[in-house]
């Protein structure tokens, strides 16, 4: 991967994901999740201390070795247990039907290949189960100046941002993956860019 993305880019990913203005959008996301869920793109743990008391259990999918350092911490004062289970979200680890829920937090963006990570979460969620997302994104239909910069702006955030894209529709890919969206919420977020902060939050049935 290289140093810049193995040793830059997750402590900068550790920096932006710790920003005050983030930690009301992490709780709602995570609201509603119980029991053992997976959670893909791990990164540094920002999400552990919004998790409901009623989640036990935590499946973590990381690639980057400091971004797991980086969230000893955080895991350590949350009371969920988690584990590493994986480096890669597009090939899971795990039978059919295993978790109760997902989550998938600014993730999905830099994903090789998204809509494959995306079978493979459906695939282990218990039928009925729920993956709860905040994803970045293409900007909202109707939006199309917005769209086209990001077009724009997308090889130049690819190569900075360990692979980032700005062009994906997130509701898109759900469905493409089977998952049924029965909740979402499409936003650009305070204090980001347009063309970096389009963001979606909210929950796909499995």
């Amino acid at each position: 991967m290289g140093f810049y993305a193995e040793r830059i880019v997750p402590r900068v990913v550790d920096a932006v994901g710790g920003r005050k203005s983030a930690e009301p959008l992490r709780r709602r996301v995570c609201e509603g999740l119980y029991g053992e869920i997976i959670e893909i793109g791990f990164g540094s743990g920002h999400n552990v201390p919004f998790y409901p008391e009623a989640v036990t259990d935590v499946a973590a999918v990381e690639p980057s070795d400091l971004g797991w350092r980086l969230a000893r911490d955080r895991i350590a004062a949350g009371y969920a247990a988690v584990r590493r289970v994986g480096l890669d979200s597009q090939y899971l680890p795990f039978d059919d039907a295993t978790f109760d829920g997902a989550l998938s937090t600014w993730t999905l963006c830099t994903v090789p290949d998204a809509d494959a990570a995306l079978r493979e979460v459906r695939r282990v969620l218990k039928p009925g189960a729920t993956l709860h997302f905040l994803e970045h994104g293409l900007a909202p239909e109707g939006d199309e100046g917005v769209r086209r910069w990001q077009h724009r702006l997308d090889p130049l955030e690819r190569r900075l941002f360990a692979g980032c894209r700005l062009t994906r529709s997130v509701a898109e890919m759900l469905t493409a993956a089977g998952f049924t969206v029965v909740d979402i919420d499409e936003f650009y977020e305070k204090g980001a860019p347009r063309t970096m902060g389009a963001d979606s939050l909210g929950v796909a049935l499995r």
